[in-house]
């Protein structure tokens, strides 16, 4: 080796000496594994994304067509400030909010990188304000708890669905939130649960609203797959209810699933506040954090869905190709249900996720023995299904039960 290149001796005053390896993601590890499975008949069920009847993640028409336009008349490849594209923002507020709450001054936004990075910047709005604990509902999204851990909140977790028997606990969930103190954090999802794909009803919604706003909590909404259960402005109901009760509560909104955007990174926090003026204040502090975690998002996503959203002809295809996959999604849980009774619970949840109540070994047995890759917890992405996969998949369930 050269003189000068050689290999400093290993230091025992080392910055990087304390570290210890991290376990692998789960769900990464599953992607490597499926990749180098050689068998012709293998089906992923782990990745959560859309896939049609072809078992491809379309990009859709509609995006496609903002590209075009983006590429023949957008001026610049200039910073954004940290508040990112405020088109964007604007523009997706009636989509979410309906076009009366989205003209209110208590309703403010900012575009993130993601729904995760709207989850992570609503996290570091809480903690530099707070001691608020945040409230999780489990099974969940396993991101949720590392985000919010990572911002150095303190987690409390309450059992909300059954998997064995598919029912969501409301009652356990109805009486662990009256154990939290006023200011603490309830976390839920907006519609199409991951992973176990059950929704509150517009009652319980309701029964929620009360509870939170009567306890002085406030809800945080991670709101990922508006589009995907029964439509865009029903997959809202939820929500407007909710916000109805709570006087204040943030709201993590994720383009990634509903325009196809999932590498583009492409979501948004929302706040809304008591009056205009706590609003200034909650999106001064959004912008602060947002300037010191990324800077500045970046804007292809959003330039794309501001560029739908401001074409009636780009927004009525858009809402034509969301609906189009939704219908597969819900024709897929149908013949699910229809193939083996064992599945039946899957007809009534909504979105890409359901969780299938079998053991770790169990998925082993599926992976090796039949080719078919899901994580762990048993946790399926149904959109992952083609009709000519389920009678081989549900037999393949069936015989390691």
């Amino acid at each position: 080796m050269a003189q000068g290149h050689r290999r400093p001796d290993p230091s025992p005053h080392s910055v990087f000496g304390a570290l210890e390896r991290k376990p692998p993601d789960g769900l990464l590890s599953l992607i490597a594994r499926f990749r180098d499975d050689p068998r012709a008949s293998k089906i992923d069920l782990g990745v959560g994304v859309f896939r049609n009847e072809e078992g491809v993640t379309p990009v859709m028409r509609a995006v496609k067509a903002a590209e075009r336009i983006l590429v023949e008349r957008q001026e610049t490849k200039s910073y954004l400030g940290p508040e990112g594209n405020v088109g964007f923002v604007d523009r997706l507020k009636p989509v979410v909010f309906g076009e009366q709450l989205a003209k209110d001054a208590r309703l403010v936004g900012v575009q993130t990188p993601g729904g995760t990075g709207a989850l992570r910047l609503a996290a570091d709005v809480i903690a530099s304000s707070s001691r608020a604990r945040l409230w999780l509902g489990t099974p969940g999204w396993p991101n949720h708890e590392p985000i919010f851990s990572a911002a150095g909140l303190a987690v409390e977790r309450y059992r909300a669905f059954d998997v064995e028997n598919q029912t969501i606990r409301f009652d356990d969930i109805m009486t662990a939130l009256k154990g939290a103190r006023a200011g603490d954090v309830v976390l839920l999802q907006g519609c199409c649960h991951n992973p176990t794909g059950a929704d509150f009803d517009g009652a319980q919604w309701a029964a929620l609203g009360e509870l939170i706003s009567s306890r002085g909590l406030l809800p945080l909404v991670d709101f990922a797959y508006q589009g995907f259960a029964h439509g865009l402005e029903q997959d809202a109901t939820g929500l407007a209810a909710l916000l109805s009760r709570a006087g204040e509560a943030l709201i993590a909104y994720s383009c990634n699933k509903n325009f196809g955007l999932y590498r583009e990174r492409t979501g948004a926090l929302f706040a809304l506040a008591q009056d205009g003026a706590v609003g200034e204040r909650v999106c001064s502090n959004m912008l602060s954090a947002a300037r010191a975690t990324w800077s500045m998002p970046p804007d292809h996503g959003a330039a794309v869905v501001r560029t739908i959203l401001e074409s009636n002809d780009l927004a009525a295809d858009w809402r034509h190709e969301l609906e189009e996959m939704r219908a597969r999604i819900a024709v897929v849980r149908r013949q699910l249900a229809a193939c083996d009774n064992f599945f039946a619970p899957l007809a009534r949840q909504n979105g890409m996720f359901s969780v299938l109540p079998i053991g770790p070994d169990a998925v082993a047995r599926l992976q090796r023995d039949h080719a078919i890759y899901m994580a762990a917890s048993g946790r399926i992405n149904v959109a992952g299904l083609r009709s000519g996969d389920i009678a081989r998949f549900a037999e393949a369930v069936r015989s390691v039960l």
